[in-house]
């Protein structure tokens, strides 16, 4: 697993990006759920930037609600409202749709970036491999 945390810390260097040393692969459910909350609030991109510093920087836990509603309260949001929506299971159905929807353009890692709904890059990618497809795209090969 070093190896893949090695490529990574040279992936987020090249986009400013530090990663922390993971001591644990968290479950990420909650933090799906709680970034569809967002999204009905208008706060998507603030959640998921302090999420993704939280786990990938700070390297915390995202599968612990108290962090989760930290990190909501830090984007602006109400924290016990989100509790709420985590607690009575009103994004699962969303998040299952989703998922079903993954399935069907087999989606096989995270991220995954789907171009003019035709091309994909999968994973933590250096710069050259999306300038050579968007330049690959704009040659209209």
């Amino acid at each position: 697993m070093s190896g893949f945390y090695d490529q990574l810390r040279r992936r987020g260097k090249e986009a400013g990006v530090i990663f922390g040393n993971r001591a644990i692969l968290s479950n990420s459910r909650l933090a799906l759920e709680a970034s569809e909350y967002a999204r009905d609030m208008g706060k998507y991109e603030a959640l998921h930037e302090n999420i993704f510093h939280a786990y990938f920087t700070e390297a915390l836990d995202i599968g612990i609600l108290d962090v989760i509603a930290a990190m909501a309260k830090k984007s602006g949001l109400d924290d016990t409202d989100m509790r709420k929506s985590l607690k009575d299971g009103r994004y699962r159905k969303r998040l299952e749709q989703s998922r079903k929807e993954a399935q069907a353009i087999n989606l096989t890692g995270v991220p995954t970036f789907i171009i003019n709904a035709k091309h994909k890059i999968v994973g933590a990618q250096p710069i050259d491999v999306f300038r050579d497809l968007f330049q690959e795209i704009g040659a209209g090969k």
